[in-house]
């Protein structure tokens, strides 16, 4: 059985500014300090099928992380899949991306892990620190992309 975390954040940004820069993946080291590599394939805009290779470390172990782009509706949504056998793994998870009245842009984001093998054990620990995290990681989002 999985579970999920999420986060809203308001960031002083276009949403075209916004969706610009979240669905260009290898901005991600800016905001996820977990985050210490990431390549795209193919090269040139994302788009459905993407691939987006990272080496993540969590909790002091190293991991490679492939997640792809299943879903891309500008500028409101983005959705991805990891297809990475890990012990623990996010099956889906996205950005939801809303104008708000004063022109910036309000963003949902979630993630949904789902534990494999040992990892079944884990995820309740794993979802927990992330939660708690959440709030924190859309701050680092909104300071990332009103820093870009």
């Amino acid at each position: 059985m999985g579970t999920q975390f999420e986060a809203t954040v308001d960031i002083d940004r276009p949403i075209e500014e916004v969706f610009a820069y979240l669905a260009d993946g290898e901005h991600d080291p800016e905001f996820s300090p977990r985050v210490q590599r990431i390549e795209k394939e193919p090269n040139g805009p994302t788009r459905v099928g993407t691939v987006f290779h990272s080496t993540v470390k969590d909790a002091g172990m190293t991991s490679r992380r492939d997640f792809e782009i299943s879903e891309l509706v500008e500028p409101t949504r983005i959705r991805w899949r990891e297809q990475s056998k890990n012990l623990i793994t996010a099956t889906e998870g996205g950005y939801d991306l809303e104008r708000a009245p004063d022109g910036g842009t309000q963003v949902r984001l979630f993630n949904v892990l789902e534990g494999h093998g040992v990892g079944k054990l884990l995820v309740g620990f794993a979802g927990g620190a992330a939660r708690k995290d959440a709030p924190e990681f859309g701050q680092r989002i909104k300071e990332a992309v009103e820093a870009s």
